[in-house]
Parts: structure tokens; sequence; C-alpha cells
């Protein structure tokens, strides 16, 4: 007896289905908040800023966040976090600690503006007024040195009858990921300090 053909597309269906959802991997997001904060208000709103990325921290999937001050003649400040996917970072929004929090802060600034970044590129874009570009470059250059030293250590012995671009193209993939995914995250959490200074 013949399968019913519509059975067979629902089951190719519920079969893709499953598929998309075990094959999706969260990303991590990174926001940026850049508001024009009044004058008589700039200290209120810094120790307000603090506040707020200090429950952030408490929040599942948080990965850090920090305010970046405006430099002589501006009153723009950026208030940058992360978290470790868009599902973390919708409970943070839905928060009713961020609500009311946004709320305490409508009288301190005069505009805004959200910008949002996702996956790889949450680690590489560079928030506004960082520290000095040679900084950056450098701790790039150690987790690139980290990441390759572990894999002629550990992975290369294993893959040397490997042709060249088969080991090349290996080799790509493990420092990509890991660089964007594990060693940038922490070197750039561990370093936040010494990156985000002017000199």
């Amino acid at each position: 007896m013949g399968i019913d053909p519509g059975v067979q597309v629902l089951a190719l269906r519920s079969r893709l289905a499953r598929t998309e959802v075990v094959g999706h991997r969260p990303e991590p997001v990174t926001v940026t908040a850049a508001r024009v904060v009044r004058p008589h208000r700039r200290q209120a709103f810094e120790e307000w800023a603090e506040d707020v990325l200090q429950v952030a921290r408490t929040l599942p999937g948080n990965l850090g966040g920090t305010l970046l001050k405006p430099g002589p003649g501006s009153s723009e400040y950026h208030l940058v976090y992360r978290f470790r996917d868009d599902a973390a970072l919708a409970a943070w929004e839905r928060s009713p600690q961020r609500r009311e929090a946004l709320e305490r802060m409508q009288e301190m600034v005069d505009g805004e503006r959200v910008s949002r970044v996702s996956g790889l590129d949450s680690f590489f874009t560079r928030p506004a007024q960082p520290g000095p570009r040679w900084r950056t470059t450098l701790l790039t250059v150690l987790g690139v040195f980290a990441i390759t030293l572990g894999f002629q250590l550990l992975v290369t012995p294993h893959v040397s009858s490997w042709p060249l671009p088969a080991r090349l193209l290996l080799s790509a993939c493990v420092v990509v990921l890991l660089l964007g995914y594990v060693v940038m995250p922490a070197l750039t959490r561990l370093f936040r300090p010494w990156l985000r200074a002017r000199r």
C-alpha cells in the first residue's frame, strides 16, 4: 500500500523544522544607546548608568557593559552592553528593572538613538570614543597567537597528512570561531579598563 503524499509532505516539513531548530546557534548581540544628556544632569546620569549596568550584569546571558563618556564639547554618552543571544537581550529589555530605569532617565536627556549588532561583529564593532586602536590590535594579535600556537601543538600533528589547503581551511575555521566566540570576549572583559584608557 502506498504512502499518502500529504503525509510525506508533513513528515518532510517536520524534519526540516527540527533541523533548523537544532542547527540554530545563538549569537552574541551588542546594543549601543547614545543619549544627549542635559548639562546639569550629567552627574546624575552617570550614577544612573552605573546602576543600570550593575542590574544588567545580574541577568542570565549578560556579557558585560560599559559607559563611554563624551569628549570635550559634547554631551552625548554611549551606554554599551552585550548579551549572549537575542533571547537574553529580550529578557533584559522586557524586565521591570529596565522599564523603571528608563522612566527615571527620561528627564535627564534630550534625545537618544540605539544601534544593535549581532554575531561576530558584536565583538569587533568599535563603540564611540574607544581607547587607542593599537591596544585593540595588540589584543587581537595576542588572541590569534594563542589560538594558532594551540592549534600547531594540539591539532597539526594529527592532520599533517592532509593536503595543505585542507589544513589551512581547518586552521582558519578554528581561529575565527574561537577568536570571535571565546577568546576575544574573554580578553575584552579582562582588559576593558586598559582598552578604554585614553593614554
